[in-house]
């Protein structure tokens, strides 16, 4: 049985591992900072939001960040943006994955927004294969201009 629920704050360690675990899939490297940042505004459940998956109400295997916004294209409602989605390697398989996403769906509905949407590499074609069960792959490409802070 999968759990899904808010971060509590006994699940700092695990949530770390695994959003580490995330951040290192994406060849990616960040400071102690962003993630004692990212902690805070999870526990503060104001602008940035997140979810972790149990399984049978056991240690957290997975995770979910998420926020919402405006949008020209829906100006009466925001919509959400799946920032960070992330299964531990060894519950894979076991729908922690489509929880999560569905998790993070019902939470938008409740809302009012009108719908929620993700990135994620070409490459990542584990998670490619859930995604074009659970949602419309619509082909759109990012770019990005990183700014310095």
């Amino acid at each position: 049985m999968i759990s899904i629920g808010g971060l509590v704050p006994g699940d700092r360690d695990a949530w770390e591992d695994l959003f580490r675990a995330y951040i290192d899939f994406y060849g990616r490297h960040e400071p102690d900072e962003m993630y004692e940042r990212a902690w805070e505004e999870f526990q503060a459940d104001v602008r940035l939001h997140a979810f972790g998956a149990r399984l049978d109400e056991g240690r957290l295997v997975g995770i979910a960040h998420f926020l919402t916004h405006g949008s020209t294209s829906a100006p009466d409602t925001d919509i959400c943006y799946l920032q960070d989605l992330f299964t531990a390697p060894d519950a894979r398989g076991k729908g922690v994955g489509r929880a999560l996403i569905e998790a993070v769906t019902g939470w938008a509905r409740e809302r009012g927004c009108s719908r929620v949407y993700w990135n994620t590499h070409e490459s990542n074609s584990t998670a490619r294969r859930l995604y074009d069960q659970v949602a419309e792959n619509r082909g759109f490409i990012r770019y990005q201009i990183d700014l310095p802070t």
